[in-house]
């Protein structure tokens, strides 16, 4: 029997059909859970703190309040899974905050914050596909959320995604854009507005990517997104989601239930049942 396809796709769901079909199954179709990662909780714990810090009034956001604001996100986040279920030492956890504290004092590197002008903060968006309709078992949506959406000083706007981990290869750099460029379709769609620019700042260096969207990048990206639903609704149809090993393989939480690595999986299913969590994939440090 197949599956039912995604009736919407995101950048990181696009992303991880594209990286390996199985995963993408495995996390988007199956929904198994997976373990919470140090890098993912602590990207989650540098995105809200600069969430807080954009909230402020602009003569208040200094590195002083980020810190405060990192540890108000820190205490908020305290009991979701993501933090509550990581299995750290109190000398990891000391690294944990440490790095953290790094990436926020890193961030006014790149801006100065009491210049920005946000209009919109972890906004959500969603708009249809093109060409696949909104309604009937085909119907998909392109849905994302921005990290910041601001107007810049001629009143145009500016999409900015936070990165935490490391910055890309020159090689990598056009595939980095790919989501920030779907940000952008969605903004054009949904709010009748192209930005002047889409931008990705890497906080770990720091370094700013920053791109201009184009008549052909948002044609590209309506192009690329619909044949990738069509691969997926493929996929689905025959349910054939076949692995595509790789360097992040053994990062991945589903590696032992890789036909590529010895695995089942149909074991797989395991992971819904209690105590049979696997360790999170990246240990601190990695």
């Amino acid at each position: 029997m197949g599956l039912a396809p995604p009736r919407s796709l995101s950048p990181s769901s696009s992303s991880s059909f594209k990286q390996c079909p199985l995963a993408f199954k495995f996390s988007y179709l199956d929904r198994l859970p997976e373990p919470p990662s140090v890098w993912t909780s602590k990207g989650t714990l540098v995105h809200r703190a600069l969430e807080l810090l954009l909230d402020r009034p602009p003569d208040e956001r200094t590195p002083d309040a980020a810190q405060a604001d990192l540890g108000q996100a820190r205490v908020e986040l305290a009991p979701h899974p993501d933090f509550a279920d990581l299995q750290l030492t109190d000398d990891e956890w000391e690294a944990f905050d440490r790095d953290a504290a790094k990436l926020v004092e890193k961030y006014f590197q790149l801006e100065d914050p009491r210049t920005i002008r946000p209009i919109g903060l972890e906004l959500k968006l969603e708009a249809a596909l093109p060409g696949s309709g909104t309604e009937g078992p085909g119907a998909v949506r392109l849905r994302g959320i921005i990290d910041r959406l601001e107007l810049d000083e001629h009143g145009e706007f500016v999409v900015t995604d936070y990165k935490t981990g490391s910055v890309p290869s020159e090689f990598f750099e056009a595939k980095s854009l790919s989501g920030v460029h779907m940000y952008a379709l969605l903004c054009e769609r949904m709010l009748g507005r192209r930005p002047a620019r889409v931008q990705l700042y890497y906080l770990s260096k720091p370094e700013a990517i920053i791109a201009t969207p184009t008549d052909q990048s948002i044609k590209g990206v309506e192009r690329r997104t619909t044949a990738l639903y069509q691969a997926i609704r493929s996929a689905c149809e025959r349910d054939d989601f076949r692995p595509k090993p790789g360097r992040l393989c053994d990062f991945c939480t589903f590696k032992p239930y890789c036909p590529s690595h010895g695995g089942d999986p149909l074991q797989a299913e395991e992971l819904r049942g209690p105590g049979t969590m696997l360790s999170a994939p990246l240990p601190l440090g990695a």
